[in-house]
């Protein structure tokens, strides 16, 4: 009785083992073919109460790993709770042109309708960064920031609240004071500095070691273009690494040109903390 006991508990035993080899042989299988030829995949996270779905952009498998991040803030029109929008314009749109080949894991989190990348939606924003680069092997040390429109202020405000986070910085079409152009924008602004003598020039000091590439339309009548000129002033006051870009036909939609601008992905790549 005891033999056969044993016999029956190891027979046992390697069924498990077999089983639990198919399911996570399946599971290799299942991740290698998606990482193969790089895309989206959509992930949640959750921030206090909160769970907010969010989407990665995974690079091909043949791409060297750590691969650098970027996280990429949408704008006004793309918050909800889809989980999809915020692929929809801006950065997303000019990736799933490339395919697989764009060389570098972005991150594309979801702000809530009626909110700004403040409190506790940029809380969400960087608890979906850090899952992103621990699941896909991100590089910290070559992790940066970008954003367009409502994202462009983000853009500043998450670099003020993680100032030792980011390696660079692309705001789109941002700003650092409402805009004054709608009523709807009185209140778009970067919290952490609105109350400065100068919020300008105090962003510029607490950033002043980031460097940064900063592109406006000259036309634009959403968030005018002194916003971004007026800190690009205040950045080469203080002797800060900043570019600025101003497309002189664009209105409100810099991003397209913005990243198709050949030059700044080099340089965004070989930026390093």
């Amino acid at each position: 009785m005891p033999l056969q006991s044993t016999a029956r508990r190891r027979l046992l035993q390697g069924l498990a083992i077999a089983g639990a080899s198919t399911v996570l042989g399946g599971c290799a299988t299942a991740l290698t073919g998606r990482d193969t030829a790089g895309g989206f995949v959509r992930r949640e996270v959750r921030a206090g109460a909160r769970s907010s779905a969010f989407q990665v952009f995974v690079p091909a498998a043949r791409l060297p790993r750590p691969l650098p991040v970027v996280l990429f803030l949408h704008g006004s029109g793309e918050r909800g709770d889809d989980g999809e929008k915020q692929t929809q314009a801006g950065l997303g749109p000019y990736l799933r042109g490339r395919g697989g080949d764009f060389p570098a894991l972005v991150v594309f989190p979801q702000s809530p309708e009626g909110e700004s990348w403040e409190g506790d939606t940029a809380t969400m924003a960087l608890a979906a960064l850090d899952a992103a680069t621990e699941e896909f092997q991100g590089d910290r040390a070559r992790t940066s920031l970008t954003g367009m429109s409502r994202g462009g202020y983000g853009t500043w405000s998450l670099a003020l609240r993680e100032p030792a986070r980011f390696a660079a910085l692309v705001p789109v079409c941002g700003g650092i004071t409402p805009p004054g152009t709608r009523p709807d924008l009185a209140s778009l602004q970067v919290e952490s500095t609105h109350a400065a003598a100068d919020p300008f020039s105090e962003t510029a000091r607490q950033l002043r070691h980031i460097p940064s590439w900063i592109f406006h339309g000259a036309r634009d009548d959403v968030v005018p273009p002194e916003q971004s000129r007026r800190m690009h002033a205040a950045l080469r006051a203080v002797g800060a690494d900043v570019r600025y870009t101003e497309f002189p036909d664009a209105n409100h939609n810099s991003w397209d040109a913005a990243y198709r601008t050949e030059a700044l992905w080099p340089w965004l790549f070989a930026q390093q903390r």
